[in-house]
């Protein structure tokens, strides 16, 4: 699937990031250390979206799948969920949904927007 972003759209997100880590900075910690969970694991981006926000996550299946790995992926992607301050996370998700969790989670991990712009290949 292809998805285009435009640069306002993803300066918006950034924005939007970038409020939800100083209103509520212990949720906004736990989902920049799941994308860096999700990075070192070799997942897909759109398999921790997909996972975060209850939707389908069969067509993002990461390839290698030690049972282990993924038990221990599951519960911190739990842990994340529990936490009281996760519908602030979920909501800003739902938003910026159509610029894909990868850019999201790029934009999270401080990448400018200018270097986003364009078509993205969501896998």
């Amino acid at each position: 699937m292809l998805t285009t972003s435009s640069y306002n759209q993803l300066k918006s997100a950034q924005i939007a990031i970038g409020k939800l880590n100083s209103t509520k900075p212990s949720i906004y910690r736990k989902f920049i250390n799941i994308i860096k969970l999700t990075r070192q694991l070799q997942f897909g981006y759109q398999y921790m979206g997909s996972l975060i926000m209850d939707e389908d996550p069969g067509k993002f299946n990461p390839m290698s799948q030690d049972d282990y790995v993924l038990s221990v992926y599951y519960r911190e992607i739990e842990n994340l969920k529990t936490d009281k301050k996760f519908l602030d996370l979920k909501q800003l998700l739902k938003t910026y949904k159509q610029l894909s969790y990868a850019n999201i989670s790029k934009l999270a991990l401080g990448e400018n927007p200018e270097a986003l712009v364009g078509p993205t290949l969501v896998r």
